[in-house]
């Protein structure tokens, strides 16, 4: 009789759906820990406009990767990719035959199912210097820097994402070689077998829970955690939902009304392209969650 094989399942699905929940739920019934895949929960001071798990949820099981990077740190996909499958490795070799995986960063998900392509390491200065860029001038000017540069890459691209399109740019100028001719789209073998679980709501009623989500973050102290991260504001880790918004309200250029209103917006549009890029991908086994 052979074993059964090793397996890592991995609850997914959009931002606000009770991924939490779900996956503290199938831990405990599989006697295993939680290995978050969530790109902005990994780190220690972000944790009100992440929605990190609670002090009473992460003892309910073992988590790993909650609150265990500082936002100093130019933290990413490919150090994830590397440091999720060595803990993977030791919790299979523990005598975890089942291992429950959860988080809604597509990108950490993909590199532990398919691995990522090997681009190169850029200096904190280039990336520094298109930061400012983009800040000062729009994402226009550094696409149509792209745009030259690059041409495949520029057309493939979502050219209003300000992050992708500096991450593209960066890996030309310093390699001087096009971004595009990085990406193989080879799939690398894992010697476990995954499971994907996607959960998913009612459009309104996940859109209801967003709204009111914001709602409690505010009232647990967003606004003094953002204040807090202003000398981190343009790490990478920042540019995202709720700490732009609060850093504008922040400058003056829009009300504590209005940011709190378009924390809301822009989480329900981000859970739309979450949905829409998961709804590509034909392993996943979708659950709607009442």
């Amino acid at each position: 009789m052979t074993d059964a094989p090793r397996t890592l399942e991995i609850i997914l699905g959009p931002t606000g759906v009770g991924k939490t929940e779900y996956s503290i739920r199938k831990a405990l019934e599989y006697g295993c820990p939680v290995v978050s895949c969530d790109s902005r929960q990994i780190f220690k001071e972000m944790r009100i406009g992440t929605a990190a798990p609670s002090d009473e949820e992460l003892a309910a099981v073992p988590h790993y990767f909650i609150r265990s990077v500082s936002v100093a740190e130019n933290y990413n996909a490919g150090r994830y990719e590397e440091e999720a499958l060595a803990l993977l490795d030791r919790l299979f070799a523990e005598g975890h035959p089942r291992i429950v995986m959860s988080g809604g960063s597509m990108m950490y998900i993909d590199a532990v199912c398919n691995g990522l392509d090997n681009f190169p390491d850029i200096p904190l200065t280039l990336r520094e210097h298109l930061m400012d860029c983009l800040k000062s001038e729009g994402v226009e000017s550094l696409a149509q820097q792209l745009k030259e540069l690059d041409p495949v890459a520029y057309s493939e691209m979502d050219l209003s994402n300000g992050q992708r399109v500096v991450r593209a740019l960066e890996v030309c100028l310093f390699t001087g070689e096009p971004y595009s001719s990085f990406k193989t789209g080879t799939v690398k073998k894992r010697d476990f077998r995954i499971v994907k679980t996607g959960l998913t709501r009612p459009r309104e009623e996940l859109y209801r829970r967003i709204d009111r989500r914001v709602l409690r973050m505010m009232d647990k102290g967003l606004e003094r955690e953002a204040w807090g991260l202003r000398p981190y504001r343009e790490m990478t880790s920042l540019q995202t939902v709720g700490y732009r918004e609060m850093f504008e309200f922040f400058d003056g250029t829009t009300s504590l009304e209005k940011a709190v209103s378009l924390i809301q917006r822009n989480t329900r549009h981000y859970a739309k392209r979450q949905l829409t890029w998961w709804r590509r991908d034909m392993d996943i086994q979708w659950v709607e969650l009442g």
